[in-house]
């Protein structure tokens, strides 16, 4: 269980940040197109909330679009790639060379043949993907070898063997590798939506900080900054709390964590 201090250290220290921002503006005399208060930038979030928060609607559902069909992919690829070594041999160096090729580099190119919206799913889906295939494919393989003997012992099936021992051995690991691409998911869409934006197109919250930079409304550029960053920790926490309940009754971790 969460302690309150757990919450109110952070939410106190990051007060503070802003304080100190908010005086060195107020005493350098800085002006607001260089580097607008926190004030100023809450105004604005507040002044333009319709058009931001529309914006964020369209980013957080590719994001999570994203890490949806990542998820899905993931898990019955490395169920694929469990059951056959030959096949983890063929498949897994383009899966590597997907995720170590940079994402700004294919953005623009997908824009090329698909439609912004299709090219900013597919740059999440892209980052999201190898996580969680990599970190679910490592804990199918961590089964502890005592149970794996226990198993054949009493003559289980295949079918036995992954519902009741691979599936909740690797699920401390899809878990972790959830949490990452959930993070990484938004990273590809605001990545594939700056590349959209440069051109003209997209509505994301990453074409308004585009957008905004054009118009020197520095502002507003960082209204959609603190919501891309407030939507990151959104998704995380979600993520972490979803580990924690699915975990919390056996696995060390949760356990731990729940002290």
């Amino acid at each position: 269980m969460i302690k309150l201090r757990d919450i109110a250290i952070p939410l106190a220290v990051f007060a503070a940040a802003l304080g100190f921002w908010e005086w060195i503006v107020a005493w350098k005399a800085i002006p607001p197109y260089v580097l607008p208060a926190p004030s100023a930038i809450f105004t604005k979030l507040i002044e333009d909330r319709e058009l931001l928060f529309s914006s964020l609607l369209v980013t957080l559902g590719v994001t999570l679009k994203a890490l949806l069909v990542a998820a899905v992919c993931g898990v019955a690829l490395a169920l694929l790639l469990a059951r056959s070594k030959w096949l983890e041999r063929a498949l897994l160096p383009f899966a590597i060379v997907l995720q170590v090729t940079p994402i700004i580099a294919i953005a623009p190119l997908l824009l090329v043949y698909m439609r912004p919206e299709n090219a900013v799913l597919v740059c999440a889906f892209l980052v999201a993907f190898f996580p969680i295939l990599s970190n679910t494919a490592l804990g199918l393989a961590s089964v502890d070898h005592a149970l794996r003997d226990l198993f054949e012992l009493y003559r289980a099936s295949a079918w036995q063997k992954l519902v009741y021992l691979r599936l909740p051995a690797a699920l401390p690991q899809f878990l972790t590798g959830l949490r990452i691409g959930g993070g990484l998911s938004l990273i590809g869409a605001i990545v594939a939506e700056l590349a959209a934006g440069a051109s003209g197109q997209g509505t994301g919250l990453a074409y308004r900080i585009v957008e905004a930079g054009f118009r020197l409304d520095i502002a507003r550029m960082f209204a959609a900054l603190a919501l891309i960053s407030a939507t990151g920790l959104a998704i995380y926490a979600a993520l972490a709390g979803l580990s924690h309940y699915l975990l919390r009754g056996w696995h060390e971790s949760a356990r731990e964590h729940g002290k």
